[in-house]
C-alpha cells in the first residue's frame, strides 16, 4: 500500500499549519518575490533566453515544488550556475536569439526534469554523494568567474560569445574599443551601488532603529533598488537613444503550454547534457536544502527532493521557462524572513504572475548592464579560492582533483570540466586505495592495545610480524599487499608467524582473496603460517566457505591480543 503523504510531503505540512504561520509566510512571500523577479530577469540574460522565460520559470516551478517538495523554506526558480550550464550546452545546437535555442532551453528542462523524477521513483537520491566536493568546488568556481567574465560584455554594450575563458577575454579584447559609454557609466554605477549597499544598507538600517534581522531582510532588497533607480533614469533622460542595450518588451499575461518541438535523435544528443544538468541542479538544490533544514530542524528526504524538483523542471520546461534549482541567496532570505511552509514560495509566484499581468511595460526601460551587475553580486560569493588554498593544504589530492576542474571547467567549458572532474576523483581514488596503509603493530605493554610501533613505543615477538591493514581490500591493492609482506619476510628471518590484523577490512573481494590464498601458500613454503584476527561478522560470512579459511594453515583469533599471546607459547 502505498502512503501518499510519502511522496507529497505538502499533506503533512498542511496538516501542521497553524493560522498564526499565514502572516509570516505572506511577507516571506513578498520578500522574495522583491528579490526573484530582477534575479528571473537577470538570470534569462544569462541564459541567452528572453526575460520572461525567467518569469515563467518563477511560477509553475514554484508551486509544484511546494507539494512534492520536503524543504519547507528552499526557494527554487532560476539559478545563476544552472543559467550558464542551459547556455553552454544550448549554443552546441542552434543559435542564441533563435527559437531553437529556447526550445532546446526547454526540452533541456523536460529532459532533466524526467531524470530526477526517475531517480526519486527509484530512490537512488545517493548517487549525489558520487561527486566528490573538491568537485563541485573547482566546478561552482570556475563556472563562477565564466559567468562573471561573460556579464562584462553587457558593461560595455558589445556581442561578445563563448563558453571558456579565454574566448570570452580575447572577444573583450577584439571589440574593447567599441564599448558604449552608456552602458558603462550604468553598469559599473550599479555594481558600485550594490556593493555599497551589500557593505553598509545593513548597518545604516540598524543606526536608524531597525533591529538586526529585519535590516538583515531589507538590506536584500538592494538589487531591486538599484534597478528601479537605473531604470527610471533610463526613462527619464531617453538613454534608449544612445545605443544602451535594455530588457525590452516583455510579453503580458501567464505562461501558456506548450511541448516544444523535438526529434529523437536531438533527444539523444542532448541526454549526457541533460544527465550532467539534473546532477548539479539536485547537488546544488540538496545542499540548500539541508543546510536551512539543520537550522530550523526540520527532515530532508533526498529522494523527495529529487521528485520536487524533476517535477518543478518538467512544469517548468512545458510552460515555457528553462531548468530551475534551488537559489542559496532567496532560500536564506526566504528563512531569515520568516517562512514557515512552501505557502510563502506560492506567494512569491503569484506576486510574479501579478507582475505578469500589470508591471511588464516597466520592463522595458530595463538596462542590461544593471542586470548583468546584479548576477556578478549573486555569484560573487561561489568563487571560492580561499577553499582551493585550505582543501590543498589538507589533501594533495583533493587539491589536485579541484584545481583540474577548475582549470578546465575555464579552459575547455563546464560539460569538460564536470567530466574530468568525475574522472579525477575516480583515478585519484583509486590511486590511493591501490596504495594501502599497512602498519607493523605491536603491544602497548600493561595494556590489550596494540599500535603502529612507528607512533608508539611498542613490544614485539621476534618470532611474530603482526600486519594492521586499513584498508578494504581489492583487486587494485592486493598486490600491494603481497609485495609488503614478501619484503618484510625477507627483512625478518625469524618470523614464524604471520598475523594479519583486520578490524579496518569491510570487504575482501574476489581478486584480494586470490591473492591471500596464494600468499598463504608461499608463506607455507617458507615455513612461516597465516593467521587472522579480528575479522569482521560480514567479511567472515563471505569467508567461511572459502579456501583460504578450510585450508588455512594458522588460526582465526577473535583479538589481536589473544593472538599475539597464543602464539608466543
Amino acid at each position: 500500500m502505498i502512503d501518499i503523504k510519502n511522496w507529497i510531503p505538502a499533506i503533512d505540512q498542511i496538516s501542521q499549519y497553524k493560522r498564526q504561520y499565514l502572516g509570516a509566510d505572506l511577507i516571506a512571500g513578498t520578500i522574495l518575490s522583491i528579490m526573484l523577479i530582477p534575479q528571473s530577469l537577470a538570470y534569462s540574460l544569462l541564459a541567452g533566453l528572453p526575460p520572461e522565460m525567467g518569469l515563467y520559470a518563477s511560477i509553475l516551478p514554484l508551486i509544484i515544488y511546494a507539494l512534492f517538495g520536503s524543504s519547507r523554506t528552499m526557494a527554487i526558480g532560476p539559478a545563476a550556475l544552472i543559467a550558464i550550464m542551459s547556455a553552454s550546452f544550448s549554443s552546441q545546437f542552434a543559435l542564441v536569439g533563435t527559437p531553437e535555442y529556447n526550445a532546446i532551453a526547454m526540452i533541456l528542462a523536460l529532459m532533466s526534469g524526467g531524470i530526477l523524477l526517475v531517480l526519486g521513483f527509484l530512490k537512488l537520491g545517493f548517487l549525489a554523494n558520487l561527486l566528490s566536493h573538491p568537485v563541485i568546488s573547482g566546478f561552482i568556481t570556475g563556472s563562477a568567474i565564466i559567468i562573471a567574465a561573460s556579464q562584462i560584455k553587457h558593461f560595455l554594450g558589445i556581442s561578445v560569445s563563448g563558453g571558456t575563458l579565454p574566448s570570452i577575454l580575447t572577444g573583450l579584447y577584439n571589440q574593447l574599443m567599441d564599448f558604449n559609454l552608456y552602458a558603462l557609466i550604468i553598469g559599473v554605477g550599479a555594481l558600485t551601488s550594490l556593493i555599497i549597499m551589500k557593505l553598509f544598507l545593513e548597518r545604516f538600517l540598524m543606526k536608524l532603529g531597525l533591529n538586526k534581522h529585519k535590516a538583515s531582510i531589507f538590506s536584500k532588497t538592494s538589487p531591486l533598488i538599484v534597478v528601479s533607480i537605473t531604470t527610471f533614469l533610463v526613462m527619464h533622460f531617453n538613454l534608449a537613444q544612445k545605443g544602451l542595450l535594455l530588457v525590452g518588451q516583455v510579453p503580458e499575461g501567464s505562461p501558456s503550454f506548450i511541448v516544444p518541438h523535438f526529434s529523437f535523435s536531438l533527444i539523444k544528443d542532448l541526454l549526457p547534457a541533460a544527465g550532467i544538468l539534473a546532477m548539479i541542479a539536485f547537488i546544488e538544490s540538496i545542499s540548500i536544502s539541508q543546510a536551512f533544514a539543520t537550522q530550523s530542524r526540520q527532515k530532508i528526504n533526498s529522494n523527495n527532493e529529487l521528485v520536487g524538483l524533476g517535477s518543478a523542471n518538467i512544469i517548468s520546461g512545458l510552460s515555457g521557462g528553462f531548468t530551475v534549482a534551488g537559489s542559496f541567496s532567496r532560500s536564506a532570505i526566504n528563512f531569515e524572513a520568516g517562512a514557515k511552509s512552501q505557502l510563502s514560495s506560492i506567494f512569491a509566484a503569484s506576486l510574479v504572475l501579478m507582475t505578469l499581468f500589470f508591471l511588464t511595460d516597466l520592463f522595458f526601460f530595463m538596462p542590461n548592464a544593471v542586470l548583468a551587475a546584479t548576477i556578478i553580486i549573486a555569484i560573487y560569493s561561489l568563487i571560492d579560492i580561499k577553499g582551493l588554498t585550505q582543501i590543498w593544504q589538507y589533501s594533495k589530492h583533493d587539491g589536485i582533483a579541484m584545481l583540474g576542474t577548475l582549470v578546465i571547467v575555464l579552459g575547455y567549458g563546464i560539460e569538460a570540466g564536470i567530466l574530468a572532474g568525475v574522472c579525477l576523483s575516480i583515478l585519484l581514488f583509486l590511486w590511493h586505495t591501490s596504495r594501502p596503509h599497512i602498519a607493523i603493530v605491536g603491544n602497548i605493554e600493561g595494556t590489550e592495545h596494540y599500535r603502529n610501533i612507528d607512533r608508539f613505543d611498542t613490544h614485539i615477538e621476534p618470532s611474530i610480524l603482526s600486519l594492521r591493514i586499513d584498508e578494504n581490500l581489492f583487486f587494485a591493492n592486493c598486490r600491494t599487499l603481497e609485495e609488503k609482506v614478501t619484503q618484510l619476510i625477507s627483512d625478518k628471518p625469524d618470523v614464524k608467524h604471520l598475523v594479519l590484523m583486520c578490524n579496518a577490512v569491510n570487504m575482501i573481494d574476489l581478486s584480494a582473496l586470490e591473492s591471500l590464498e596464494t600468499m598463504m601458500q608461499r608463506l607455507q613454503s617458507a615455513g612461516i603460517k597465516l593467521h587472522l584476527s579480528e575479522v569482521k561478522g560480514p567479511v567472515m560470512d563471505k569467508l567461511k566457505h572459502t579456501h583460504l579459511i578450510s585450508n588455512l594453515t594458522g588460526q582465526l583469533f577473535l583479538t589481536q591480543h589473544q593472538a599475539i599471546q597464543t602464539l608466543k607459547q
